[in-house]
């Protein structure tokens, strides 16, 4: 069965409606209801509780108190590189920007513009730049860190479609990452700025951020956008800046010549938490 064909009946699913009634399951706090529900994830998924700071199933009061649990101290060793990476997850694709093309399967590319919600003057600063596009599977850690220091500038909200995210429906769904709910964070560092974004899905709850908590809903059909210009919103290497409530994509842009990722990435490999991401060209 082709891709394309694999995916016809998303097309066709309420997936709005569908992720709508998954948020209320996920944040019913149900008692024995809701421990049997996580056992059951963690079983089915091979979720490995012990690397969490909290490995008590039965105390975890919602689905999603579970799924956005914290690690134990010293479980994500971060290493020394300039650049780390953000998630645990899988690489779907990474590498570098064709003028303002970003690869997302065979046979499928999409724009920096259409990714940032049309910002044209945001896009060209990563024109000919650096990609990375990390998929986070059910069983993964589900909150994001830092690649690097950064100082946020700016935050766009950009309502789209809840397509799954998973590997099949980026191989059979045209702009999958541009079409997408999502929030494109922006930060200046000391390496140039760059960008991280939340990709929503189907079933994905909300995307929220630390410093301005849930950001969908309310799931608006307008772009929205908070400049922090006025602020001094600071975030260190390997500091949590944001989370998904039920998984999905994180994808991050870097300016031409500003990064050259880690030699051992390949797409479809397995990546964690604050192992090395990439080097500074010449450093």
């Amino acid at each position: 069965m082709s891709d394309r064909f694999a995916v016809l009946p998303q097309y066709l699913m309420p997936k709005k409606a569908m992720t709508s009634f998954g948020s209320l399951i996920a944040d019913a706090r149900a008692g024995s209801i809701t421990t049997g529900i996580i056992r059951r994830f963690v079983r089915k998924y091979q979720v490995n509780m012990e690397e969490a700071a909290n490995s008590d199933i039965t105390s975890y009061t919602s689905f999603n108190d579970f799924f956005t649990r914290s690690l134990r101290e010293g479980a994500r060793p971060l290493s020394a590189a300039p650049y780390v990476c953000p998630v645990d997850g899988a690489i779907s694709q990474f590498g570098a920007i064709e003028k303002d093309q970003i690869f997302q399967a065979k046979g499928h590319k999409y724009s920096t513009t259409a990714l940032v919600g049309g910002d044209r003057a945001l896009a060209a600063q990563y024109e000919d730049g650096s990609f990375a596009t990390i998929y986070l599977s059910p069983r993964d850690y589900h909150r994001i860190h830092m690649p690097c220091d950064g100082r946020l500038t700016r935050m766009i909200y950009v309502p789209g479609e809840l397509f799954s995210v998973n590997p099949t429906t980026a191989r059979g769904v045209p702009g999958l990452f541009a079409r997408n709910e999502r929030v494109v964070c922006v930060f200046e560092s000391a390496h140039g700025p760059f960008v991280l974004t939340l990709v929503g899905a189907t079933i994905v709850g909300s995307m929220s951020t630390v410093w301005h908590g849930v950001v969908n809903p309310p799931r608006t059909r307008d772009v929205r956008e908070w400049k922090y210009d006025d602020q001094n919103i600071v975030l260190k290497k390997g500091e949590e800046m944001g989370r998904f409530l039920l998984g999905s994509t994180v994808v991050l842009l870097f300016p031409q010549h500003t990064l050259n990722f880690n030699p051992a990435w390949e797409p479809a490999g397995a990546v964690r938490m604050g192992e090395m991401m990439g080097e500074i060209p010449g450093a």
